[in-house]
């Protein structure tokens, strides 16, 4: 009894049951970040009519105040990686919230058009810093056990940040907005005196103490860490060891179809238009003559909801049906959204063009949430050669980044161009996206990395 009651204990030690309240706390104050990115995104969506009037903006310059924030991003999204390694985990989370609340700063008391420009560009920095430093920090202090549904907090609290945003953004002067959005910012940069370091970066630097005490801490006093510590040790190795690789063997004969399908699937998450509505959903709504308070608020009340039914199905559907039910709901969306200006005219017709604008916009925001917001970053984490996933994350990355510019900058000229046309663009994307995923896109759920290299040997 007494030795059966041993091994219980041992094995107890070795398998905790439960997250412990360190590793809540400091996945709490790492999403802090995430929350700033969403609440970053779609600040530019209530504000702008208000910034436009007060500081004489025209729609050129609203739009490259909007799409400098991803500029930023895209720069600090291709060192993102060296600032992590170099500097740590903890620490690239603190420049980032410097950058965003010197960025939201500028925004508030900006009077000219130079000053809100280098906010908007130094919160795109400290995004671009977020985007990387979260999930990774995350990834890296919590139990295998829960790894799964604590990663997704980064996309819910983005989320909620985006809500937040939408609501608020009916009550609140812009300068206010941008002050409000601060705190968070803020907040992040006090709790990160109280969580520790990512047991991987100290692994990485050889301090096998502070590897242990930070174990102890986030596990619990009656877990035993050596084990863990072992296997963080041996992992850090064989990662070091195997991302020798440069640029060229990126571009490998055998690793041509995983870029192909990173980069396409970034090419087609961006031009779909979602980010266009993250940024812009006032303006969408006040030119199809919707109310804009009941609009954006209607959006603020789906997006927390539909990012938790993600969490509870992408790993019971897996990623390719999702994939593929997320694109085709995108492309009846987007043609609903189309439609809804196509047909736009005084009277009658107008209440069926409003309907078919909020079911579409609905539609689109929670299509694109179930597949194509989140899932091809998991796609691109799982289909690349361990040695060359650093190299071909950042380039993956940085091209997201791009494309998220170019779609944020140009979406004002194309809603001028012709609103309608717009949207069946975007449709046609959406349309395009679903062949590209039928023919090329493997599912990878459930599947060793051999596996999913096999995979897609058969299709080269």
């Amino acid at each position: 009894m007494e030795s059966a009651s041993l091994l219980n204990k041992q094995e107890e030690a070795r398998s905790p049951s439960s997250f412990t309240r360190g590793v809540l706390l400091s996945t709490s104050v790492a999403v802090a970040g995430s929350f700033c990115y969403g609440c970053a995104m779609s600040y530019t969506s209530p504000a702008q009519s208000k910034i436009m009037e007060e500081l004489g903006l025209s729609v050129a310059d609203y739009s490259f105040f909007t799409s400098l924030m991803t500029l930023g991003g895209m720069i600090t999204a291709a060192l993102s990686g060296k600032i992590a390694a170099l500097t740590g985990r903890r620490q690239t989370m603190w420049i980032s919230d410097v950058c965003c609340i010197f960025g939201w700063l500028a925004v508030a008391f900006a009077h000219d058009i130079m000053l809100l420009n280098i906010g908007r560009l130094f919160l795109g920095f400290g995004v671009g810093l977020i985007s990387y430093v979260v999930p990774v920090y995350i990834a890296e202090i919590t139990p295998k056990t829960f790894r799964g549904g604590f990663s997704f907090t980064n996309q819910l609290l983005q989320c909620l940040g985006i809500s937040l945003m939408f609501f608020t953004g009916n009550f609140f002067h812009w300068r206010t907005l941008a002050l409000l959005s601060a705190i968070p910012c803020t907040m992040q940069l006090i709790g990160l005196f109280f969580i520790p370091e990512s047991p991987r970066w100290l692994a990485m630097y050889g301090r096998d103490h502070e590897l242990e005490v930070t174990l102890t801490r986030l596990r619990g006093e009656n877990f035993d860490i050596l084990e863990e510590a072992a296997e963080i040790r041996e992992t850090v190795e064989i990662s070091r060891r195997e991302s020798q690789s440069g640029i060229k063997d990126l571009f490998h004969m055998r690793n041509v179809q995983p870029l192909i399908i990173g980069l396409g699937l970034m090419l087609m998450q961006q031009f779909s238009g979602s980010a266009a509505i993250s940024a812009y959903a006032a303006s969408i709504f006040d030119k199809a003559g919707f109310p804009i308070n009941i609009g954006t608020t209607i959006l603020a009340a789906v997006l927390v909801p539909q990012s938790i039914v993600v969490i509870l199905t992408v790993d019971r559907w897996g990623r390719r049906p999702l994939l593929l039910l997320s694109s085709i709901g995108v492309c009846i969306c987007s043609f609903l959204i189309g439609m809804s200006y196509y047909l736009q005219k005084p009277g009658e017709v107008q209440t069926i063009c409003s309907v078919l604008l909020i079911v579409g916009i609905i539609g689109h925001v929670s299509f694109f949430c179930i597949g194509l917001g989140g899932l091809p970053w998991v796609i691109m984490s799982e289909i690349f050669p361990v040695n060359v996933k650093v190299t071909a994350g950042s380039l993956v990355t940085v091209s997201s980044w791009f494309f998220s510019w170019v779609i944020i900058y140009s979406f004002n000229f194309m809603m001028q161009w012709s609103s309608s046309g717009t949207y069946f663009i975007f449709s046609g994307v959406s349309l395009v996206t679903i062949i590209f995923i039928w023919i090329l896109v493997p599912e990878t759920k459930g599947r060793t990395l051999e596996e999913i290299q096999a995979s897609l040997f058969r299709f080269s």
